[in-house]
C-alpha cells in the first residue's frame, strides 16, 4: 500500500513539475513576437502559440486549415510557402521562406521543421511566423544605395561601370558601337555661389531626372560625381543617335528650370564622345576619353559638343605638368605622412590612427592627394607611392609601439591598383615581419572600386591577409558598388561610412535611415562601423545613439604630423 502512495505522490510531482515547464514555455510563446503552429500528426492536433493574433485573424485548429495561409500571401509567393507549410509532402527536414503579404505592405517569414520516425513517417511539425517587414525595406534601402545615386535616382558610377563593360561585350559579339557621352553643366560653380548649394543640388537632381527620361534598355544613364553626368549608348543610331541626343538635351536646357524657392535658371552644358571600339575598348578609358573632350570642350568656350580623336589625346597627355612632377616626386621619394586619429564612439577613447599621404612639391607647396592619386592611379604612380606609404607606416607604427608600449590600429589605405599587383600580399607581410609589428595591428582599408577587378581574387587576397590576422576595413560604403550579394562574402573587420552620409545626417531623414540599416547589418554581421567626417558635436551625438562604433573627423582629430600624434600618446602613456 505504502508502495502505491509512493508511486502515485511521484506521478503528481512529475505531472506538476510538466505543467511548470508547459506554464513556462508557453509564457516564452506568448511574450515572442513569433506565431506559431504546432501540429502533431499521430493525435491530429493542431495548436496556435505566440502571438498568433498580431499576425492573422482567423484560426487553424484543422491540418486542412494551413492552407487558409496560402491566401494570405501574393500569388507569385504561394507555390514556394505550399512546399513550406506542407513540408512533410517533400521528404525535407527543413525549409524557410519570406513571402509578401497581399496588402503590399507586410512580408513575413515562414519557417518550419518537422520530426520523423524511423520509417520517415512525420510525427510533429513546428512552423514559426516573422514578422520581416522591417528587415525588408532595409535590404531595399541599401539594395536601391548599391545600385543608384542618392541624389539623383540615375546609376551609381560603378554599377554604371559595370552595366557599360556589359555592354562593351555585348557589342563586341555583335560587332556594334557603343557611345559614351559625359556631360557637365557649364559654370555649375555660379548655381553654387549665387543661389547656394540646396538649390545647386535641386538643378543637379531636375537634370539627372531629365536624363533619366532618355534612358531605356539601350541607353543608360549616370551621375558621374557633382554636375558631371555620363550616358552610354548600345548602337547609336537613328532616334539614339549622339547628334539626336545631343538636340533634346540642348532644347532642354533652352528652357529654365524651376527651383522649389520659386527661382528658376537656365544652363548650358558641355559634353564629350568617345565611341567604342574607336577610342578604346575598356569601361573605364572610354568614359576617360570622353571626359578629356569635354574638358576639351569647355576650354574652347563651352555649350557644344566634343568628340575624341587621337590628336586630342596627344595635346592632353603633353600637358599634364602635374603628372610629370608627380613622376619626378616619386622618384625622389618627396612624400610625408601625416595622421587623424580615431576614437571609440561611447568613451571617446583612442582607437589608433589612419596614415594619410602628403605631397610638398619643389616650390614647398602642398598639393592636395585628391588632385595628385587619381593622376598617380591612372599613370601606375601609385604603385610605388603605395609601396612607400605601406613601408612608412609600419615603421612609423614599430616607433611609437616601443616609444610608448600604448595599443593601437594602424589604418593604411589601399589603392586599386596597388591592390591589384600580384605580391601586393607578400610585400604587406614581408613590412610588418621586417619592423616586427604585429598583423593584427595593422588595418588595410580597401574601396569599393576594388570590386570592379575579379571578384574572386579580390577575395582570396583578403582571406590570405585575414587568415595572417591583418585587419581589413571597407572605405567609402555606399558612394560605389556596395552589391550586398558581394557584401555578405567579404571577410572585413570594419566597414567605414563615407563623408557624404555623415555631412546630410542631421538634415536628410532618408540619410538617417540608411545609416541606421548600415550600422544595425554589419553590427549584426559583427563587423565594426566608423563614421568619417564627423565635423561637429550633433553628428557625434547622433552617432554615437544609434550605436556607430568609432568616429574620425575634425570633431575630435584633424590630420596631424608624427610630432604632433607623439604628443597624444605621450599624454594616454602617462595617464
Amino acid at each position: 500500500m505504502n508502495e502505491l502512495h509512493y508511486q502515485l505522490d511521484l506521478l503528481k510531482a512529475m505531472n506538476q513539475k510538466l505543467l511548470v515547464k508547459e506554464k513556462m514555455y508557453r509564457m516564452i510563446c506568448d511574450t515572442s513576437d513569433t506565431a506559431f503552429l504546432y501540429i502533431d500528426f499521430e493525435k491530429n492536433d493542431v495548436v496556435t502559440l505566440g502571438n498568433w493574433r498580431k499576425f492573422f485573424q482567423f484560426d487553424v485548429t484543422t491540418a486542412k486549415d494551413l492552407s487558409l495561409l496560402l491566401d494570405e500571401v501574393e500569388e507569385k509567393d504561394q507555390f514556394s510557402l505550399r512546399n513550406v507549410i506542407f513540408l512533410e509532402k517533400t521528404g525535407k527536414q527543413e525549409a524557410i521562406h519570406e513571402c509578401m503579404l497581399k496588402d503590399g505592405k507586410h512580408c513575413y517569414s515562414f519557417k518550419a521543421n518537422i520530426v520523423y520516425d524511423e520509417l520517415q513517417k512525420p510525427l510533429q511539425k513546428l512552423i514559426a511566423i516573422e514578422d520581416v517587414t522591417k528587415l525588408h525595406i532595409q535590404n531595399d534601402n541599401l539594395t536601391y544605395m548599391a545600385h543608384y545615386d542618392f541624389m539623383t535616382g540615375l546609376y551609381s558610377r560603378n554599377y554604371f561601370i559595370t552595366l557599360l563593360a556589359a555592354f562593351l561585350e555585348r557589342a563586341e559579339a555583335e560587332n556594334c558601337n557603343v557611345a559614351v557621352i559625359v556631360i557637365d553643366i557649364d559654370d555649375f560653380k555660379k548655381v553654387n555661389d549665387g543661389m547656394g548649394m540646396v538649390s545647386g543640388d535641386e538643378l543637379i537632381l531636375n537634370f539627372g531626372m531629365f536624363l533619366k527620361e532618355l534612358s531605356d534598355e539601350n541607353i543608360l544613364s549616370c551621375h558621374l560625381n557633382n554636375d558631371v553626368y555620363c550616358l552610354a549608348v548600345y548602337e547609336p543610331t537613328g532616334s539614339r543617335s549622339v547628334e539626336n541626343l545631343r538636340k533634346r538635351i540642348q532644347a532642354r536646357t533652352k528652357q529654365p528650370f524651376l527651383l522649389s524657392n520659386g527661382k528658376s535658371v537656365t544652363i548650358t552644358v558641355s559634353m564629350g564622345v568617345a565611341e567604342f571600339p574607336t577610342a578604346s575598348k575598356s569601361a573605364l578609358e572610354l568614359i576617360n576619353c570622353a571626359e578629356i573632350v569635354m574638358f576639351r570642350c569647355k576650354s574652347n568656350g563651352k555649350n557644344s559638343i566634343q568628340y575624341f580623336d587621337a590628336p586630342i589625346l596627344k595635346e592632353f597627355l603633353k600637358n599634364i605638368e602635374m603628372e610629370n612632377k608627380l613622376k619626378e616626386a616619386v622618384f625622389h621619394n618627396n612624400f610625408l605622412l601625416h595622421f587623424q586619429p580615431q576614437y571609440y564612439t561611447g568613451n571617446k577613447k583612442f582607437r589608433g590612427v589612419e596614415a594619410l599621404i602628403r605631397w610638398k612639391d619643389e616650390q614647398g607647396s602642398m598639393i592636395s592627394p585628391k588632385y595628385f592619386i587619381p593622376i598617380a592611379e591612372k599613370n601606375g604612380c601609385i604603385v610605388p607611392i603605395g609601396n612607400w606609404v605601406v613601408e612608412e607606416s609600419i615603421r612609423q607604427f614599430a616607433k611609437w609601439r616601443d616609444e610608448y608600449h600604448i595599443p593601437f590600429v594602424m589604418s593604411i589605405n589601399i589603392s586599386s591598383v596597388q591592390y591589384s599587383q600580384e605580391n601586393f600580399v607578400s610585400e604587406l607581410l614581408d613590412a610588418m615581419k621586417k619592423y616586427h609589428v604585429h598583423a593584427g595591428d595593422i588595418e588595410i582599408e580597401i574601396t569599393e572600386s576594388i570590386m570592379i577587378e575579379d571578384f574572386e581574387t579580390v577575395i582570396a587576397k583578403l582571406k590570405c591577409l585575414r587568415e595572417a590576422g591583418v585587419r581589413v576595413s571597407l572605405d567609402d560604403f555606399g558612394t560605389g558598388f556596395s552589391s550586398l550579394s558581394y557584401l555578405k562574402r567579404l571577410p572585413i573587420d570594419t566597414l567605414k561610412i563615407d563623408k557624404s552620409f555623415v555631412d546630410t545626417l542631421l538634415s536628410d531623414g532618408a540619410t538617417r535611415i540608411i545609416t541606421e540599416s548600415i550600422i544595425n547589418m554589419v553590427k549584426a554581421l559583427g563587423v565594426e562601423s566608423i563614421a568619417e567626417g564627423v565635423e561637429n558635436e550633433a553628428q557625434y551625438n547622433y552617432l554615437h545613439a544609434v550605436g556607430c562604433d568609432v568616429i574620425q573627423g575634425y570633431f575630435l582629430g584633424r590630420p596631424k604630423t608624427p610630432e604632433q600624434i607623439e604628443v597624444i600618446l605621450d599624454q594616454i602613456a602617462n595617464e
